[in-house]
């Protein structure tokens, strides 16, 4: 079943958002909320979202910031964008969901269910990054992250579509670039005024969303909600070390290791969606 695009007006912004199995709602199946990551957007859940949409209510919003979502000049404190998700729930009329986060929103996950318990039947955190509070002094390197991150350099600007597209062939989140890679990075790009062609996410969403990260740490107090965490073969948390965090303050986990990289569920979409499908089944 093909997904379908909303929107709805929370906390003075538009939050756009795509929904598979709508008539769910009046089925009472079970809802599903997808969260993608930084300067990513909702289409990245294309698969997973047409593998479980005959048996879950799934809706996947554009953050704040992000894809066909407002952009505004300033608010994407965590705070913020738990505040445009409780808004989306109880559009929804969802009590509570199964919420599955990438990368920035795994981290966003896990100070929601700490602050909103209610709200989870399970978390899935997939390859979360920061999830400590990180010193003050790593902002300095801000500059050249921003420069070097994968999932930054497709920001561009770019002289024209076509550069843009050269550039996203060498990423490894298009790796093997597949009609779902291609239809994520096609909708992530628009044309500017000036007639360059960049990212749809915004250089002030990018800027106060990595201020933020790095301010809030991400896991305080235990956890009993269960969750996966989903640890890519060659993603960010490959080491121990990087593990702790979750392994002590998340009393209910799971670990599902899959093959790919910080994008499996776009490089090795197949493995990933029976993963998650296996948890929720058992969750």
């Amino acid at each position: 079943m093909s997904f379908i695009r909303k929107n709805i007006q929370v906390n003075e912004i538009k939050l756009s958002y795509l929904e598979w199995n709508p008539e769910a709602n009046e089925n009472k199946k079970p809802p599903l909320l997808l969260l993608h990551g930084l300067a990513d957007l909702a289409l990245v859940w294309t698969s997973l979202g047409e593998y479980l949409s005959d048996r879950y209510h799934i809706v996947a919003p554009d953050m704040r910031g992000h894809g066909e979502s407002t952009k505004p000049e300033s608010g994407y404190s965590f705070e913020e964008a738990i505040s445009d998700l409780e808004a989306l729930m109880e559009h929804l009329n969802w009590e509570s969901a199964d919420i599955l986060g990438h990368s920035w929103t795994g981290k966003l996950a896990c100070i929601w269910a700490r602050q909103h318990p209610e709200r989870f039947r399970s978390t899935i955190l997939v390859d979360p990054i920061f999830i400590t509070k990180m010193p003050g002094i790593l902002k300095l390197s801000f500059p050249i992250l921003f420069k070097t991150l994968e999932t930054l350099k497709g920001m561009g600007p770019f002289a024209n579509f076509e550069e843009a597209e050269t550039l996203a062939r060498q990423l490894g989140k298009y790796e093997g670039w597949s009609d779902l890679q291609k239809s994520v990075f096609e909708g992530s790009m628009e044309q500017k005024p000036d007639g360059q062609w960049g990212s749809k996410f915004t250089i002030p969403a990018r800027n106060e969303i990595f201020n933020e990260v790095m301010d809030v740490a991400g896991l305080t107090e235990e956890i009993k909600v269960p969750a996966l965490f989903v640890q890519s073969e060659k993603g960010v948390n490959r080491m121990e070390w990087q593990m702790k965090p979750y392994k002590q303050y998340l009393k209910n986990l799971k670990i599902a290791k899959v093959p790919g990289n910080h994008w499996a569920f776009l490089v090795e979409p197949e493995a990933f969606n029976k993963t998650v499908g296996d948890f929720l089944v058992s969750s």
